[in-house]
This record gives C-alpha cells, sequence and structure tokens, in this order.
C-alpha cells in the first residue's frame, strides 16, 4: 500500500530528508483550518475538538501521556480510501529504573506533532491507520539503566491502528507503535521504541 511504502522509505532516510519532509508537511497543512460542526458559533476555533489518554511501555520505561487535538478541515480522496488528520498536542510523564542509585527516574515530555489519518472503504470504516512525525522536548534529558539520549530536543514517529465506536463514533481505541530519537543530530543517539495504547474521545 503507499501508506506502508511511505512510511518505509521515511524511516529509512537521512536527517535532512525527514526534516525536509516534516516542514513541507507543515507549512502545506498551516493553511488547514480546524474542522468545525455546523453549532461552530457555540464552539470557539481555538478549543480542541478532542481530547485523549494514552499508556506505553518501552523495554525499560513506561509512560503516561495526556493530549488534545485540532482536527483538519481537509480531506482527500485516494487510494481507495479518505485522508484526513489533525495536530496534536501531548504531555507526558515517563518512569524507568533509576541510574545512580535512584529508585526511579522520572522525565517529563512535551510533543506538538501533525498527524495523517487514512480510513479505507472511501472514508465510510470506522476503521483508521494514521502515521505522524512531531517534534518533542524533554525535562530531564532521557536516561535509562541501559540507554542515555543526549539532547532534549527529539522526533517522534508513531504509526498506528485504530477503531471508532459509540453510537456517533465519538470514541476510539488505537494500537501505535513510536519511536522517539534525534535523527543524529548528535550522539549517543539510541533511540527509544514504545507500544502505546490510546483512548480518544470528542468533546461535542
Amino acid at each position: 500500500m503507499l501508506f506502508f511504502s511511505f512510511y518505509r522509505w521515511f524511516m529509512r532516510a537521512s536527517v535532512g530528508k525527514r526534516f525536509c519532509v516534516a516542514l513541507l508537511c507543515g507549512a502545506s497543512l498551516l493553511a488547514a483550518k480546524p474542522s468545525r460542526a455546523a453549532d461552530a458559533s457555540s464552539f470557539p476555533a481555538w478549543m480542541p475538538e478532542v481530547g485523549f489518554v494514552q499508556i506505553g511501555r518501552a523495554q525499560e520505561t513506561r509512560a503516561t501521556v495526556f493530549g488534545l487535538i485540532w482536527p483538519w478541515e481537509k480531506a482527500w480522496r485516494m487510494g481507495g480510501g479518505q485522508w484526513s488528520g489533525y495536530w496534536e498536542l501531548a504531555l507526558g510523564r515517563w518512569s524507568t529504573p533509576g541510574v545512580d542509585g535512584r529508585d526511579r527516574a522520572w522525565v517529563t515530555q512535551f510533543g506538538v506533532t501533525p498527524v495523517f489519518r487514512f480510513r479505507p472503504s472511501e472514508g465510510r470504516s470506522r476503521w483508521f491507520l494514521e502515521a505522524g512525525i512531531g517534534l518533542t522536548v524533554m525535562s530531564p534529558i532521557y536516561r535509562s539503566p541501559s540507554k542515555r539520549f543526549s539532547t532534549a530536543f527529539n522526533f517522534g514517529d508513531h504509526l498506528a491502528v485504530g477503531r471508532n465506536f459509540g453510537e456517533n463514533a465519538q470514541h476510539e481505541l488505537s494500537l501505535r507503535y513510536q519511536h522517539f530519537s534525534n535523527g543524529g543530530v548528535d550522539h549517543p543517539n539510541p533511540g527509544e521504541d514504545f507500544i502505546q495504547l490510546r483512548y480518544a474521545t470528542s468533546f461535542r
């Protein structure tokens, strides 16, 4: 599929190519207005439309993430389905076994990510696939017993599959794979990989 071919190419691309793709996507999507329902007058444009909570696990690290979502107004028909997307703001806490004699170490993470979503069956399916790449900042710099990041700023790439449910499809569950690293900007750059479960619900 086109979706997976692009993702494989992107994950193997150089840092410069990744940055250019992210920059082009961001520039083209800045013009996309947040989606508005028919009762837009009662729902200000600056308010997020969706909230989520997410739990994740890496080899040694657990993560709990809360976030807000602003869907894009634009959607595209291509490849037998519908492409759309959203802007995501996320705030998370990572917990890992401590180093230097500490019981546990904690990292606070903030991220901003543009995300593309694909629905098959011309967009009528409740199932979806999605992928995104965003920027994250961590404080303090992440360290676990076996890994040490060298930068506070990193990229976050993810691939997910999920499904909406509820009478108005206002709820969703998704299973996500997410990789964090600085893309080789500095070393060491071991990266960290999470498997995550997300629940999201609409505020409308």
